[in-house]
Formats: structure tokens, C-alpha cells, sequence
């Protein structure tokens, strides 16, 4: 699934590299004078390199015309290229094949960084270079096994020191699919470990060559039949340069030793440097590929759980679409059993405009942003029928209600939480009144701030406790965070800052208008479900009573006013404004860049602003 911008990159790159490998494989086996398992070499390399493999073939062993394969490839660049063709080939084969496999089990990266190591000096060693060098090398299997032990050595050091880094900072960095070898963002970090690598292994291997440690490229001829010696053509040898039998090392053991050292050194800074920077003990299991916000600060102890947290909706768990036009915080109408107001909530992950053209992957009740307003009646008893269609676990907490503790639903505390697929019921009398909220309290700087929350509003038993206006609006206010198409959830850490703000779930200018006549009251309950920021909430045209804090109606001589008030998250303020003059007047939070979208005001502001038209 096309899930970040260079996923299309990813897609382009493979179908290159097919038809890159594709063409090497025609070429090769069509008439180029190579021996089979250097063919063979070259594929491989060529699917894993892609047009880097290609471009290799191309300049340093494809013979250009018919005859000349000796002569194109004698220089000691190309013999070279050859020879890390070859350990590339058989190295390369290795690490992937134990990469995909480490992963599947679940195994930390640095016990793959040692199974990758082995499996692919083993193949390389005995099987590229002992095996299917055999009929080149002459001897024993086992004579090759030696012969080739400490050039095979040398050549997967070099190889891996500049692999594992590239692994490791790419896998664990930002996008941890690459950890997963069902995306493909894992075989896009495999091909550019393998180039990265050959490029680490080419400078030993070009010293291997001129030194004769290890073949270079070769030209097989077939034996020509007693027809052509006739026609005075001639016997060819099946091996010509770069092969052959017999070859004589003139590197010295002091030599030897020192190459071998250092790029043992290379082998072990680029696989412990990493642990520096990211967390080496996670698997792709623990990470659950995870793409983690733009400029978050990775650390070498930085739990996966911490990375999951902070991770972005998963645009294939998006369940629902909603229209653009849809609105939040819609009353939900309870059914009667038995005297009990009976409620049905589930949370899932949907698309909702926050606006026209700014949709965010979010988690919401009901399939609304904010989820349902729950309209209640001190004194009723309520149930509420709870679903988790998520895919995490979640709780729903009851914010300032006084009930039974195992009602309060604290993940973990006072419920376990509800599972994907699992369900739960709150059941309890209300005793209160005033302005209140449910939200989620089971990873809730996650939930709660990608939508997974509601307004509970709970009228007097006696209406007259109420303090009266001519009109009623609730805000609930929320911070977002969306980049580069995916959604995170917002929180006052790095690289996890809100660049969105929205009332109801709308930033302005898609925040509602409010009608009004001149004489008109209208009760503003401010409520903070949003996680991060207090917000000194403003409305111009003059004061406003506030008259209830918290759920709790104030006493007329505790009553006070006010223009701004500063919302916290979690809390309430129940502010009665009178409009004085005709006008669009303003409420908006009285932090600049809070009325802004993506720091970028539109039709005079955005964020968290509406306007009170009054006639």
C-alpha cells in the first residue's frame, strides 16, 4: 500500500530493477562468453542493485563485440568489479535470505546482524566461491574451502561494515516497515545495503585481484570440433584471463593479517556505531512497523512501545470514509430497557476533513468527530453498550463522573483493557450535573488525541438549578498533527507538535457559525479534550459570566467576568455571553499560532476560531 512519497519511488525502482536483471539474463545467456556462475552472478547482483548492476555489466563485462571479451575485460578496474560480483553475489544471497528470516521470528536486530553475517559468509564460502568455483580453481572442494577462506573473509567484512550500518539507520530509523519483509520498504533497504556494500567491498577485492587472491572476470570458449580446426579456426581454451588454474598468491601473511584486521575493525564499528543511535534489541515484531513523525529524536533506549505510541494511523486500518460535510458531537438517542437509558458506542478508525481539503486517519466513537454527545438527566440510570472495533485496546473513562470504581475505566486499574474485537458495558446512576466528557483512558496521549472523545452533558433534576440562555453551544477543543499524508498523534514532544487545531472537529473557516440577535444569551461550554496545550479561549464583543468550572455550577457570588479564559486540557468552563452589538464576533484561542492550519492562516485565521454572527 502506498503509504509515504517514496513508496512510489519504491514502485518505480523494482520494476527497474526487473527489467534491469531481466536484460542481463537475456544478454548473458544469449551469447556472452562468461562462465555460468559468473551469469549467474550478475543476475543476482543485478536484482539486488538494480541499474547500478546493469551499469556494471555494461561497462566492464558485456563484450561489445563478438571476440573481443578478453581484451574489454582485462583491465584491472573491471577484473576487480568482477571479483566483487562474485562475493557480492554469493554474500549478498546470504544476508537476505537471513534478514527475511530473522524477522519472520521475531529476533532482535543485533542477533540478525550475527545470523546475517554467518549465513552470508557461509554461502558465499561454500558454495560461490568453493563450490561453483571448482571447475576455475581446480583441486578439492575442500582444498577450495581453504584456499578461499581468508579472500572470502576479507571480501564479507568489507561488505558488512557497510551494510549493517545502512540496515540499521534506515530500518530503525523513521519508517519501520523496513523491518518487515512484507513491505516493500525492506527490500528497498536490502537493495541499498547490497550497493552500499559493494561499494565497501570494492577496494579489497581490487587489492585481492592484483595480487592474485581471488578470479576476476573470465571468458569461457567453447572447444571447437575437428570442422572448424579444419576451417582454420582453431582449438580455444574453455578459460581464458582472470582464470585459470594454478594462480600463486604474491600477497605476504603480514599483509594478509593487516587486511584482514582492518576490515575486521570496519566489520565491527558498522555493526556496533549503530547502537549508539537506535535501539538494536527490538525485532519487527516489537516495532509493528511503526512510521514514526518527521523529526522525532530516536535514541538507542527508546522503547518500541514508545515508538508505537507516537506512530501514525495505519492508513490500511481506515475502516470508514466520511463525507466532508459531516459534523461531530451529534446527540445519540438512547433506547428504554427496563428504565435503563440504554447507549451503543464502538471505536474505530476512520477518514474525517478536519477541512474541505485536509483529511486526517483518526480513531473516533461512533464514526463522528467528536463522538456522540450523551444528553442525560441527574438521577438516570444508563448503560452504555461498548465496542472496540480498533486495533489496539482501549477503555472509555467517564471524566469527572462520581461512580463505581470498576465503572471509571482505567486500563489496567480498575478494568483490563478491551481487546480488538472485544466488547465491554459501563452501567451506573448519574449523581451530578454540568458540563462533562468520556474519553479514552487506555494509551490515551495516543487515543485521545487521534478523536477518541465526546461530550456528556447532564442536565439538573430540577430545572431550576439551571442557569438559563437563549442558546446552547459546546467547543471541544483538539490538537492534530498530520505530515506528508499520515496522522500522528499530537504530543508535546519532539518532532510529535500539533500543526492543526480544530472546535468540533473542524478548523476554521469549517468551523460552525453561530446566529444570534442583538439581546441574545448563549451558554459557551469549553471543554479541554484536547492533550497538550492550555488554551486562553477568547470571545470579542465584549465580557462574558462564567458560571460553572469543572461540572460544578458556581454560587451567583462565586461568579465572575471575564473575556479569555484559560482551558486546560481536561477541563470545563461554562461562560454565558450576551450579544451586545450586531457583528461577527470572534472566539478563538488567544495563541496565534493556534488559529493557523499548517502555521498558515486562511480567510483571516484558522485552528481554533468560529464566529458568533449576530443581526
Amino acid at each position: 500500500m502506498i503509504v509515504l512519497p517514496y513508496d512510489y519511488f519504491l514502485i518505480a525502482w523494482f520494476a527497474i530493477v526487473l527489467a534491469s536483471a531481466a536484460y542481463v539474463a537475456y544478454d548473458q545467456f544469449s551469447g556472452n562468453p562468461e562462465p555460468t556462475v559468473m551469469k549467474w552472478a550478475f543476475i543476482l547482483v543485478t536484482l539486488y542493485m538494480g541499474p547500478f548492476g546493469l551499469l556494471l555489466y555494461i561497462l566492464a563485462d558485456k563484450e561489445p563485440r563478438p571476440g573481443e571479451h578478453e581484451h574489454f575485460t582485462s583491465p584491472l578496474w573491471k577484473q576487480a568489479i568482477g571479483s566483487t560480483i562474485h562475493c557480492v553475489a554469493g554474500d549478498a544471497t546470504g544476508i537476505i535470505l537471513a534478514a527475511a528470516t530473522t524477522a519472520l521470528l521475531g529476533l532482535p536486530m543485533w542477533i540478525d546482524f550475527i545470523v546475517e553475517y554467518f549465513a552470508g559468509f557461509s554461502l558465499g564460502l561454500l558454495i560461490f566461491q568453493s563450490l561453483f568455483m571448482k571447475s576455475v580453481m581446480g583441486g578439492s572442494y575442500w582444498q577450495n574451502v581453504k584456499r578461499s577462506f581468508m579472500p572470502e573473509f576479507i571480501s564479507m567484512n568489507a561488505m558488512m561494515a557497510g551494510m549493517a550500518p545502512t540496515m540499521a539507520f534506515l530500518m530503525m530509523g523513521r519508517d519501520m516497515r523496513a523491518m518487515d519483509p512484507l513491505e516493500l520498504a525492506f527490500w528497498g533497504v536490502m537493495s541499498l545495503g547490497v550497493i552500499v556494500g559493494f561499494m565497501t567491498s570494492y577496494p579489497p577485492n581490487f587489492w585481492m585481484v592484483l595480487n592474485s587472491l581471488k578470479h576476476g572476470l573470465m571468458t569461457e570458449r567453447p572447444v571447437r570440433s575437428a570442422e572448424d580446426r579444419q576451417d582454420g579456426k582453431g582449438d580455444q581454451q574453455p578459460w581464458s584471463h582472470g582464470g585459470g588454474h594454478g594462480m600463486k598468491s604474491e600477497a605476504t601473511g603480514p599483509q594478509l593479517a593487516a587486511l584482514a584486521g582492518v576490515t575486521g575493525l570496519l566489520l565491527i564499528a558498522g555493526m556496533v556505531w549503530p547502537g549508539f543511535y537506535v535501539n538494536l534489541r527490538l525485532s519487527a515484531r516489537d516495532v509493528g512497523g511503526a512510521i514514526m513523525p518527521p523529526g522525532m529524536i530516536n535514541t538507542f533506549d527508546l522503547p518500541a512501545a514508545a515508538m508505537r505510541e507516537m506512530a501514525a494511523v495505519k492508513p490500511r486500518h481506515v475502516s470508514y470514509q466520511a463525507p466532508k460535510a459531516a459534523r461531530g458531537d451529534q446527540v445519540l438517542q438512547p433506547r428504554l430497557e427496563n428504565g435503563v437509558k440504554v447507549f451503543d458506542i464502538d471505536a474505530s478508525v476512520i477518514g474525517w476533513n478536519i477541512l474541505p481539503d485536509v483529511t486526517v486517519q483518526a480513531y473516533a466513537y461512533n464514526r463522528q468527530i467528536p463522538g456522540p454527545r450523551l444528553e442525560l438527566t441527574e438521577g438516570d440510570h444508563v448503560r452504555i453498550n461498548f465496542h472496540n472495533a480498533l486495533p489496539e485496546s482501549t477503555t472509555v473513562h467517564w471524566h469527572g463522573l462520581i461512580i463505581p470504581n470498576e465503572m471509571d475505566g482505567a486500563a489496567k486499574v480498575t478494568q483490563p483493557p478491551v481487546p480488538p474485537g472485544g466488547s465491554y458495558s459501563y452501567e451506573y446512576t448519574i449523581g451530578q450535573h454540568g458540563t462533562f466528557f468520556y474519553h479514552s483512558h487506555d494509551h490515551p496521549d495516543r487515543q485521545q488525541a487521534l478523536g477518541l472523545y465526546g461530550a456528556l452533558i447532564i442536565r439538573p433534576k430540577n430545572p431550576a438549578e439551571e442557569v438559563k440562555s437563549d442558546l446552547d453551544y459546546t467547543i471541544q477543543l483538539q490538537e492534530w498533527l498530520k505530515r506528508e499524508w499520515l496522522t500522528y498523534p499530537a504530543m508535546l514532544m519532539e518532532g510529535e507538535l500539533p500543526n492543526y487545531f480544530t472546535i468540533n472537529g473542524k478548523a476554521f473557516p469549517a468551523t460552525d457559525i453561530l446566529p444570534m440577535k442583538i439581546g441574545q444569551t448563549i451558554k459557551l461550554r469549553f471543554i479541554g479534550t484536547n492533550n497538550n496545550f492550555v488554551h486562553p479561549m477568547h470571545v470579542h464583543g465584549g465580557p462574558f459570566d462564567v458560571v460553572a468550572v469543572d461540572g460544578v455550577t458556581l454560587p451567583k457570588s462565586a461568579r465572575y467576568q471575564a473575556d479569555t479564559v484559560n482551558v486546560g486540557p481536561g477541563q470545563r468552563y461554562e461562560v454565558i455571553w450576551t450579544a451586545r452589538k450586531s457583528g461577527k464576533w470572534l472566539v478563538h484561542c488567544h495563541i496565534p499560532h493556534h488559529i493557523s492550519n499548517n502555521n498558515v492562516e486562511q480567510d483571516g485565521g484558522g485552528g481554533l476560531m468560529l464566529v458568533l454572527n449576530v443581526q
